[in-house]
């Protein structure tokens, strides 16, 4: 790019020995581990930020060479912590204690001013910022179900926040309005609703989208709820499985259904809504003088990765006239693979569906989208008009207002990105990459079958990228009493868990489950992770556990 022709006007010399100022940027600013002795004699063509403030960078008359040079040093120190990330050698994190970085680290002040501070010290704030985060980039990093670091995304992100925009109206958001409507038709082919004129919104993540399909169950099944409120509806109740997202819960909480409203449904051992028990709980339900309205299905669990049986659930809907929602935030990216979206067979057959494309898709944080099989119903259980915003004599079909859709007025870009990583692999690309998830997870599943020091939670090859298992340390062979032997079992997980953040090697999530004392679950959706950080993570909890 010519940053001449975008007012930029750079000093003498700055265009030929741009690549030595800002390598010395960066060294200044990150640290340099090669010698810079043979250096020491180069002119330096760095702007010194020491006396340089926010207000000297644009808008200002003469900002447009302070606001190069600024930013050219912001994302040098972004390529440098881009290259640690997938740095298998490097470290996830430099843990710190909370009562330590609030009270400062080397320089790193978290306390604010009164008084504006130089560039200088704000870059030196973005260094130390990344610093002491944690890399969920890293191949080694398996703590969450979003994870990786999408380069194609990071630029959607960059394009994102520059435009700086927001999603309730075409007249200020037009290009990513028409974006977000074309994902929308291209997942509501994807999940079997191609005949439909379905509708959906991209919203703040799956919780939030799991409250809009509660929402508007309840609205469909009495919409006098907008108007006057729980007073005039009868005594409703919900079903979720006993493994469900606690999201449900929290969202009965919020739209004031009460969480003792929410009615658990059994599982198998494999954490799968046993349909029997749902049509029991449903009758008995009714028996007891309650209004069933909704079931909220699970495609993937978010510990076991299980998919409850969709089929069934909604000839159970079906019968008894109930919404029918399935949480499909962790497995919906299996939909991509023809090799595996059997498993979410029945997600067609759905009033609403939740899916997390910054989960298995890689997108980078956030991006969550719902999507409600009849059109209008989101504007109509949503919709207030007002007038400042919505007016209904535009110049251009106002069918393109999302903003009367959802519960927020504004809205973040959440499309770009994912539309942007689309184009990148194509929907091919995305089957690829989950395929590969599925395989390691199917790989460590079949070294820990192996393995006489660890135990699966339950002995079933991985419906998703899930694998749970215990670390058992030669110590606790020895105890013959089960439950001293699980007490101890219990401390295991958190103890390795401990070692791996403070020497920052890996990471992994560790609960109990039920009656089940903490075990780790391991998580695939990096796609930087290779056999070898499997590999790696299986030698590290036994280096650090045998001795427990």
């Amino acid at each position: 790019m010519d940053f001449r022709e975008h007012g930029f006007v750079s000093q003498p010399g700055v265009e030929l020995h741009g690549v030595q100022r800002r390598k010395k940027s960066i060294c200044d600013v990150q640290g340099c581990e090669e010698d810079m002795g043979k250096e020491d004699n180069i002119e330096s063509f760095m702007t010194d930020f020491s006396n340089v403030y926010a207000s000297d960078l644009l808008p200002s008359k003469h900002g447009g060479e302070f606001t190069e040079q600024f930013l050219l040093e912001v994302v040098d120190i972004l390529l440098h912590y881009i290259r640690k990330t997938f740095d298998e050698k490097s470290k996830i994190l430099d843990f710190h204690y909370p009562h330590q970085l609030l009270e400062g680290l080397d320089g790193f002040n978290l306390e604010l001013s009164d008084q504006p501070e130089p560039l200088e010290q704000l870059l030196v704030d973005c260094r130390d910022t990344l610093k002491y985060g944690v890399k969920t980039g890293h191949p080694r990093f398996f703590n969450q179900l979003s994870s990786g670091l999408d380069i194609i995304g990071v630029a959607g992100e960059w394009l994102t926040a520059t435009a700086n925009t927001n999603m309730f109206t075409y007249e200020i958001s037009p290009v990513f309005i028409v974006m977000e409507m074309i994902l929308l038709k291209k997942m509501h082919e994807i999940i079997g609703w191609g005949e439909t004129e379905a509708d959906g919104i991209f919203s703040p993540g799956g919780s939030i989208s799991n409250l809009y399909s509660i929402l508007v169950a309840r609205y469909k099944k009495f919409p006098e709820i907008k108007t006057k409120g729980m007073a005039v509806l009868p005594h409703i109740v919900l079903f979720v499985s006993e493994h469900s997202h606690y999201s449900i819960k929290k969202i009965a909480a919020v739209l004031g259904i009460g969480t003792d409203n929410v009615i658990e449904v059994k599982c198998d051992e494999r954490g799968k809504m046993i349909p029997l028990e749902l049509e029991k709980n449903i009758l008995q339900a009714k028996k007891m003088g309650l209004t069933p309205f909704c079931v909220s299905a699970t495609a993937g669990t978010t510990v076991y990765g299980a998919f409850d049986p969709l089929d069934n659930i909604a000839d159970i809907c079906e019968q008894h006239n109930l919404w029918m929602h399935v949480d499909a935030a962790w497995g919906g990216g299996l939909l991509m693979s023809k090799k595996h979206s059997y498993k979410l067979h029945g997600i067609e057959r759905a009033d609403s569906v939740t899916w997390n494309p910054h989960k298995l898709m890689g997108v980078p944080l956030q991006c969550s989208v719902v999507l409600i099989r009849e059109m209008g119903l989101l504007k109509s259980c949503n919709q207030m008009c007002a007038e400042y915003l919505f007016q209904p004599d535009k110049h251009y079909d106002i069918g393109y207002d999302t903003g009367d859709k959802t519960i927020q007025c504004g809205r973040h870009v959440d499309i770009f990105k994912l539309w942007l990583m689309w184009k990148a692999k194509g929907t091919y690309g995305f089957e690829v990459q989950i395929n590969k998830f599925m395989e390691l997870a199917d790989y460590l599943y079949k070294i820990l079958k192996k393995k006489e020091n660890f135990e699966l939670v339950f002995d079933a090859e991985p419906e998703l990228t899930n694998v749970c298992f215990w670390y058992i340390p030669p110590r606790l062979k020895s105890i013959s009493n089960e439950y001293e032997r699980q007490q101890e079992l219990q401390k295991i997980a958190p103890k390795i868990k401990a070692m791996m953040i403070e020497g920052g090697t890996t990471m992994i999530s560790y609960q109990p489950h039920g009656d089940k004392v903490n075990f780790f679950r391991m998580v695939f959706s990096n796609p930087a992770t290779k056999q070898s950080d499997v590999d790696f993570l299986i030698d590290e909890i036994e280096r650090l556990g045998k001795a427990l």
